[in-house]
């Protein structure tokens, strides 16, 4: 069962950065996000820092709208930048080789609607909305999500 956990404004980027490099050190594989928001509420801002911070450099890291999957190398295990927005169906994300990287890898996955029933029960839900100039991101998921994400500011 997914609850609410937490809820920030998000001023601007700099702030969708800050709560993405909190929480990137709080990951470990296994963990996936799924990063639900319209275009530019700040899902593919959010996963850049979040990558970066992993990695601890400056990384290029593009939106895999049409690569659908972009991976990275971090000491813990591999990350994956996924966006789904182009698949229609579940099976699609099956072919990428998500679900293998749902146990063994840290998922970040933007347009998760597309996972259907396949989106793990224990991941970590981010909704961003972007209305006029203010954004907001609600963290939802699993009970457990909440001692790991204590002391989280933004």
């Amino acid at each position: 069962m997914a609850y609410t956990l937490f809820e920030f404004p998000l001023a601007d980027e700099a702030a969708t950065g800050a709560l993405a490099t909190q929480i990137a050190g709080r990951l470990k594989p296994g963990d996936t996000l799924l990063l639900e928001g319209e275009i530019g509420a700040g899902k593919s801002a959010f996963a850049r820092a979040l990558i970066r911070a992993r990695l601890g450099r400056i990384e290029d890291v593009p939106s895999p709208t049409f690569t659908l999957v972009q991976t990275y190398e971090d000491a813990a295990g591999d990350i994956w930048h996924c966006d789904l927005y182009r698949l229609s169906h579940p099976d699609e994300a099956l072919e990428l080789g998500l679900d293998e990287a749902f146990e063994t890898a840290i998922c970040l996955v933007e347009w998760p609607d597309r996972l259907g029933d396949v989106a793990p029960k224990t991941a970590l839900t981010l909704a961003f909305v972007a209305q006029h100039d203010q954004h907001h991101v609600t963290v939802s998921g699993p009970a457990f999500w909440a001692d790991r994400l204590r002391g989280l500011d933004a």
